[in-house]
């Protein structure tokens, strides 16, 4: 039920409160995958989960898809390796054919083309779990966009967004756990969160990637820069993951800038 501004529960919202189908069902069983079977998913296969990334909303399409089958070069050696770029150079192109000049700001054009792109990485994967296909997708790509040009000739104004290592699974984890729903669904208005919500939802994410021994199992612990670490992966959980990645790593815009600048997009002059 809905109270003021805020999503309430009327039940404890689990899988067994909601509608299932096909479907949802892929989607609520999704997780990375780390550890592939030797054997490439096939042509049939590789067509299909493209096509039906294709069919992710807006019409501009501003997307391109890069493969390479080199699993030999890819994390945790999956057999294919997907990179999703923005891609403003083909739309640039039609209107060229067209006698128009493109004048939109590369910042618009980026935020964009980050939805088409997003989106159809997202039908991708989605399209693959329901063949059987897992992936696990890799956020690097932004920070290593200039060799990532290089590697595949890219042409200006077309960047790196993600990538997505994808071949057929060879474990079979159980989902992630996600926020409560009460921290993510409001009505009307951004409420004010409580300690009391915050707290519930950091015991509930906590609990659950401990249960899972989720980053025992991955040995991803990340460091501290400065002081003494006192956690142990028996209380290491994804409240202090999160709180050290993001307390810690990419301060600086100079990197992502220099790697937007090298795939032709300007956001900030370089004199400024």
């Amino acid at each position: 039920m809905f109270s003021g501004n805020l999503f309430v529960p009327s039940v404890e919202f689990t899988v067994d409160s909601m509608i299932e189908n096909p479907v949802i069902d892929t989607i609520l069983d999704h997780k990375s995958v780390r550890k592939y079977k030797k054997e490439s998913p096939t042509e049939e296969e590789i067509e299909t989960i493209v096509r039906a990334g294709q069919q992710a909303p807006f019409v501009s399409q501003l997307y391109s898809v890069l493969l390479s089958r080199d699993r030999e070069k890819h994390p945790f050696k999956a057999p294919l390796m997907f990179t999703i770029c923005i891609d403003i150079h083909k739309i640039q192109r039609i209107m060229d054919q067209r006698g128009w000049e493109l004048i939109t700001n590369d910042l618009s054009l980026l935020l964009f083309g980050m939805q088409d792109a997003a989106y159809m990485a997202q039908n991708m994967v989605t399209a693959g779990e329901s063949i059987g296909v897992g992936s696990v997708f890799l956020g690097r790509a932004i920070y290593i966009a200039e060799s990532i040009k290089d590697e595949y000739d890219l042409p200006e104004k077309v960047f790196p967004l993600v990538q997505l290592a994808m071949g057929y699974p060879d474990e079979d984890e159980p989902p992630r756990p996600r926020y409560p729903m009460d921290l993510v669904l409001f009505e009307g208005s951004y409420p004010e969160l409580t300690d009391e919500m915050i707290e519930t939802a950091m015991e509930s994410m906590d609990e659950g990637y401990l249960e899972q021994d989720y980053y025992s199992k991955l040995g991803a612990k990340i460091g501290l820069s400065e002081g003494e670490d006192e956690y142990t992966y028996d209380d290491y959980s994804w409240t202090e993951h999160m709180s050290r990645k993001w307390g810690q790593w990419y301060e600086s815009m100079e990197t992502p800038m220099k790697q937007l600048r090298a795939c032709g997009f300007d956001i900030v002059p370089e004199d400024q």
